[in-house]
């Protein structure tokens, strides 16, 4: 995975992130869009054997670069339940 910031004002950004899909790109997205702080949140895919996709956010005037890295410390940290919880309900 390789982040490129395109472009970035104290209240949005546009950042390519290279190597990743819609898979990626939909959980951040969704976990971006439960934080008040932010007004938008999308991603934008041409085509995904061509293309990179960009993600789109905007705040109510919080760093975005600061939202970004609480939403992906928040999505590790669901992932990490998820790990826990199958690993108990398939007694791995």
């Amino acid at each position: 995975m390789e982040l490129k910031i395109i472009n970035k004002t104290e209240d949005e950004m546009h950042l390519e992130i290279k190597g990743e899909t819609h898979t990626l790109l939909n959980m951040l997205k969704s976990v971006l869009l439960e934080d008040k702080r932010v007004h938008t949140a999308s991603y934008d895919m041409k085509h995904v054997s061509i293309s990179e996709p960009i993600l789109y956010i905007k705040t109510d005037g919080t760093d975005p670069i600061i939202i970004v890295k609480e939403a992906a410390e928040i999505l590790a940290s669901r992932c990490e339940e998820f790990i826990s919880v199958f690993g108990k309900a398939v007694e791995v």
